[in-house]
């Protein structure tokens, strides 16, 4: 008799359904397990057996076949240990094919039975949906996370014994209740209103926060860069549903949503160190997963001492700077990740770090200052909109008692900017910012008055700004404007937007 369960398996940030037929053949008692599985599938042989005998059932003394279908698809992790656990118990006649019905079970067996958590449940909770399942049986601790996909009963399940009893109708598992009291995600932004000073760095933020732009902080060691980016979230609007459930489907696939937390309400700041590999940039592996860029998506990807990351490293975000998503491809196939990320990055002017610095002589040489701002390509600093001198702060400033503007009054007015966008974009789904914004809307929404037209005619002759430049101007210009609530770029806007060009870079 043969028994089929359904599970599921998550391909890049999508769940591909998975049949786990079960049956046995002539030959000695052994588990063979065919499909595509890798080595942690392989090893669920000796889980699942051990398990079922935990939970009081009897495992077949026969040679069983395990089938993970569609062959084609590699299956990876212990998630099928609770389904081919189950094909075996109702091939040996413990429960009937017919309790299953309509049902997809997800979970990682240990020993004695207990059903432990599971990566990547959020897309496969929208797969189950997708295709007609009504119920999905998962770990207890991934039962909140599964939960947020609607018109799906979620059944929370301890232990495989558990499980069983549900399905011979003994004890009943009741369906999962979401809570609104889930833990929120630890990382606190420092409020701007404790920054000393750096008046035009904090208009620079805003204006990157809301139009969704990339900036480049460059100043002397100890003046505030790496401060000043990490208050950068506290004035980002919040996220929509929509949004919420596309980053909490990446950490989810990346195992790593915070313990408690089934759904990313903030929005994602990620800081790796310099020293990471491409692979962990923008994600990669034998079987790919995402990478920081991909963990940024939505959110902040903070790049502090700029310079000192690989040149590969870098030059590697350039496709999905423009294009928002980053494709991997591989001998097997390639995987798209999403990657709409805000790059906030801080360097020095040299090495040493006092290029330029107002108090504290430079002991670089010309040359070590050239070719160390030069690490930076031109094509990445033109993907760029706001570079942006962070200067050291004077002591009348940080002795100070006064505090500044709260982040809370500046995320007022980027969400009022951001609103404005919305409304301008509503018919496109694929553009939430100005920072998105292609050609065809930025000749649609980013007229110059004549005015305008004659300084950015002149600005484009003294600054030999490339045609990306050009465009990128318009679109931090109709950020600045959104920000003062005009309807059209007036000169005044596009005379900040320039200033935010790079001034300090050899190019």
């Amino acid at each position: 008799m043969l028994s089929r369960v359904y599970s599921c398996a998550v391909v890049g940030l999508e769940g591909v359904i998975v049949e786990v037929e079960v049956d046995y053949t002539n030959g000695l008692p052994a588990v063979i397990i065919v499909g595509l599985p890798d080595a942690a599938v392989q090893e669920s042989r000796e889980r699942v057996q051990t398990a079922v005998k935990n939970a009081g059932l009897n495992f077949p003394r026969h040679r069983i076949v395990v089938n993970l279908s569609p062959a084609a698809i590699r299956k990876e992790g212990p998630a099928y240990d609770l389904p081919i656990a189950l094909g075996v118990v109702i091939l040996a006649g413990f429960l009937p094919q017919e309790s299953i019905e309509g049902a997809m079970f997800i979970g990682e067996l240990s020993l004695d039975g207990i059903v432990r958590h599971t990566r990547g449940v959020l897309p496969m909770a929208a797969a189950a949906r997708a295709n007609g399942f009504k119920r999905m049986f998962v770990p207890e601790a991934d039962a909140g996370e599964a939960a947020l996909i609607p018109d799906l009963e979620v059944y929370p399940v301890k232990s495989l014994a558990h499980l069983y009893d549900h399905l011979a109708g003994r004890h009943l598992i009741q369906p999962y209740q979401p809570s609104s009291d889930s833990l929120e995600p630890l990382f606190t932004p420092t409020d701007f209103a404790e920054i000393k000073g750096q008046e035009h760095v904090k208009r620079a933020l805003e204006v990157a926060a809301a139009g969704g732009h990339n900036c480049l902080l460059v100043g002397s060691p100890g003046a505030g860069k790496t401060l000043l980016a990490r208050a950068m979230p506290g004035i980002l609007p919040e996220m929509s549903i929509e949004e919420s459930l596309d980053v909490t489907r990446i950490y989810s696939v990346a195992d790593q949503l915070p313990a408690g937390t089934p759904l990313i309400k903030h929005r994602p700041f990620r800081s790796p160190h310099h020293t990471i590999s491409h692979a962990g940039l923008v994600g990669g592996g034998n079987i790919p997963k995402p990478g920081e860029i991909s963990l940024a998506h939505r959110g902040v990807l903070f790049l502090d001492e700029f310079p000192e990351f690989g040149t590969r490293v870098l030059e590697v975000m350039r496709q999905p700077m423009e294009d928002k998503v980053v494709t991997i491809s591989r001998a097997k196939g390639s995987l798209t990740f999403s990657a709409n990320f805000q790059l906030i990055a801080a360097m020095n002017p040299c090495p040493c770090g006092y290029w330029g610095d107002s108090q504290k002589a430079c002991t670089c040489a010309p040359a070590v200052v050239t070719k160390y701002q030069k690490r930076i390509s031109g094509p990445l600093l033109d993907r760029i909109d706001i570079h942006i001198e962070v200067p050291r702060v004077d002591y009348e400033k940080l002795s100070a008692n006064k505090l500044g503007e709260t982040s809370e009054t500046i995320r007022k007015r980027v969400q009022t900017a951001r609103d404005i966008q919305n409304q301008r974009f509503s018919n496109s789904t694929d553009i939430v910012c100005n920072a998105d914004m292609r050609i065809g809307e930025v000749r649609q929404f980013c007229q110059l008055q004549p005015e305008g037209q004659s300084l950015m005619r002149a600005a484009m002759s003294q600054l030999n700004l490339s045609a990306r430049a050009y465009h990128r101007i318009l679109k931090l210009s109709r950020t600045i404007a959104d920000l003062a609530g005009s309807e059209e770029i007036q000169s005044t806007h596009l005379a900040e937007a320039l200033q935010y060009r790079p001034k300090i870079m050899m190019g």
